[in-house]
């Protein structure tokens, strides 16, 4: 694959430089490590311990700002191009970018896909691009998919975002094989039969240890857009199709989609929003994940299919983000567009603004008369193992588990990516 860079030149031709910098929103973290245990670095965006969430909330923060015709700061993105690996790998943070990565260095998959569809919108780093590629593809599964760190099981999240990554970069997951096998024939393996009783349609994370498939609607969140070779930032589908499950010997991988997303229609269906249980606690709104459902119901039914937990977020998730920080505006941010939404008059709150001052001032926004067209110029000139242990399991927890979206989504409160 040739990954072509984007002509400075044009990407600012049309765009109105702000004129002063937007100081760090300060906001508070609702987990129990609120406090930070360092000072946020210099270009990250949020002001909460990186360790286990740094590259993920700069790249959703610097791919939303993308998505919303903001021309992020260059800093910021140097930030993230440092983070990288010699081998092509990025970890969840790495104090100093200088110091060679090592059999130590957490490295991972979810952050290093989804640094490559950050580092890909913004443009002018295809060798960064090109060599997190390549290190994906290389710890690829013998059954076609992803685990959160080398060597370990492909689960659903993971899988999906590095579809993302590699349909981002116009490269079809259908010719990335190993063992002749494709991301997509991993995908279906966590499919859930209509037949089943309780999550009909519904991916599952992975299977559990008995080899059963639990339903999960994280996963199955990401597993719609998997299936359907999607990334964090997609647009709606033409039409709604109708949301039941159907079964069929051989689903395919649109097949399974629609399934997924029927079984997301009726999980929402009572509340309007997912829930999270927290072990100990009772069951609580699950904003990030919500957002990833509203974004895969667009993607495969159409803006439509998402209107209702569209409306509950916008209603309900302004503090949550306040709290949560720069992924958490992301996230928001791609639901608005995916869904055709205004992120400037989300619910009353311009989610880009808010996103903007968690982090260094943007380099520009594109003015409002130029920025679909800015976004078709962007469009067309686009031309190591890690260990298993606490890093696994950590990296495991933040897919699978607590609310913040189907790709560890903001994991800046959590001990997670």
């Amino acid at each position: 694959m040739n990954v072509r860079r984007r002509s400075s030149a044009a990407a600012l031709a049309a765009i109105a430089v702000i004129g002063a910098a937007a100081a760090p929103a300060v906001a508070a973290d609702p987990s129990p490590s609120s406090s930070p245990s360092r000072t946020a670095p210099s270009g990250l965006y949020g002001t909460t311990d990186p360790q286990y969430d740094g590259v993920w909330r700069q790249s959703l923060a610097l791919l939303a700002q993308d998505t919303a015709g903001v021309v992020p700061s260059s800093t910021a993105v140097k930030w993230l191009t440092d983070q990288q690996c010699a081998n092509g790998a990025f970890a969840p943070f790495r104090a100093d970018p200088a110091a060679d990565c090592d059999a130590k260095t957490p490295i991972d998959t979810n952050n290093t896909a989804a640094a490559v569809q950050a580092l890909w919108a913004v443009g002018g780093h295809g060798d960064v691009v090109e060599s997190a590629l390549g290190w994906l593809k290389s710890v690829q599964n013998e059954d076609g998919g992803w685990g959160y760190s080398p060597g370990t099981p492909s689960d659903a999240n993971s899988t999906s975002v590095v579809v993302g990554a590699l349909t981002a970069t116009e490269t079809d997951p259908e010719k990335v094989v190993k063992d002749g096998k494709s991301p997509y024939d991993a995908l279906l393996t966590f499919a859930l039969p209509c037949a089943e009783d309780k999550g009909a349609g519904a991916f599952a994370f992975q299977p559990d240890k008995d080899g059963k498939l639990l339903p999960n609607a994280d996963a199955t969140a990401a597993g719609v857009l998997g299936a359907l070779g999607e990334g964090l930032v997609t647009e709606a589908a033409d039409k709604a199709d109708a949301a039941s499950c159907t079964d069929a010997d051989k689903p395919t991988r649109e097949g399974a989609a629609a399934n997924a997303a029927a079984y997301l229609t009726a999980t929402l269906a009572k509340d309007g929003h997912l829930v999270s249980a927290l072990g100990g606690s009772a069951d609580q709104p699950d904003y990030g994940n919500t957002a990833d459902a509203v974004v895969a119901l667009a993607a495969q039914g159409g803006a439509d299919k998402a209107a209702g937990p569209l409306a509950w977020l916008e209603k309900n998730a302004a503090k949550w983000a306040a709290e949560s920080g720069p992924a958490a505006y992301a996230q928001l941010i791609f639901a608005a567009h995916a869904t055709g939404t205004d992120p400037r008059d989300f619910g009353g709150t311009d989610l880009v603004e808010k996103l903007n001052a968690t982090g260094p001032a943007p380099q520009g926004v594109a003015a409002k008369d130029t920025a679909s067209a800015n976004t078709d110029e962007k469009s067309d000139e686009k031309d190591d193992d890690s260990p298993f242990g606490v890093w696994w399991f950590v990296g495991v927890c933040l897919v699978f588990g607590i609310g913040i979206g189907f790709l560890l989504s903001n994991r800046n409160k959590k001990q997670q990516p």
